[in-house]
């Protein structure tokens, strides 16, 4: 399952990820993890919650993200949730028209392995493909 946060820049949608990861902690039976492009909200985050500072690993494209998931969920059989700030920058997309297509490969893993995702995107709602429009649980 995925939840999507929409909106532009500087709408707010990391505090409103920042929170729901602190609230998933506190309901969590298992792990929650938060993936960023930087370490900057560590001390944000419940310290239980597991940062992963992606900009720190050698990924370049939508093929190794998706190796990079595929690694921690194969890591930790006892995740529950996943928070992808800034999920554009997070898997370097260069073309907005792959945006269905990776969220879409995201969904595949998500469901796969019983993993719910929430993913940050700073795009409007109203221009966000049509397919994935009914994943958005929050547009700013």
């Amino acid at each position: 399952m995925i939840q999507i946060i929409a909106g532009n820049k500087g709408r707010g949608k990391t505090k409103h990820l920042l929170a729901m990861a602190n609230t998933a902690m506190e309901e969590a039976h298992g792990t929650v993890v938060y993936l960023d492009k930087n370490s900057k909200h560590m001390f944000e985050l419940n310290r239980k919650i597991r940062l992963i500072n992606v900009s720190e690993y050698p990924i370049n494209s939508m093929e190794a993200f998706l190796g990079f998931l595929c690694g921690i969920l194969s890591q930790d059989h006892d995740l529950e949730v996943m928070f992808l700030d800034s999920f554009i920058t997070l898997i370097d997309l260069q073309a907005p028209e792959d945006l269905a297509e990776a969220v879409k490969d995201i969904d595949i893993i998500s469901e796969k392995f019983g993993v719910k995702m929430v993913l940050s995107i700073s795009m409007d709602s109203e221009k966000l493909p049509e397919s994935i429009r009914p994943m958005i649980s929050l547009a700013l």
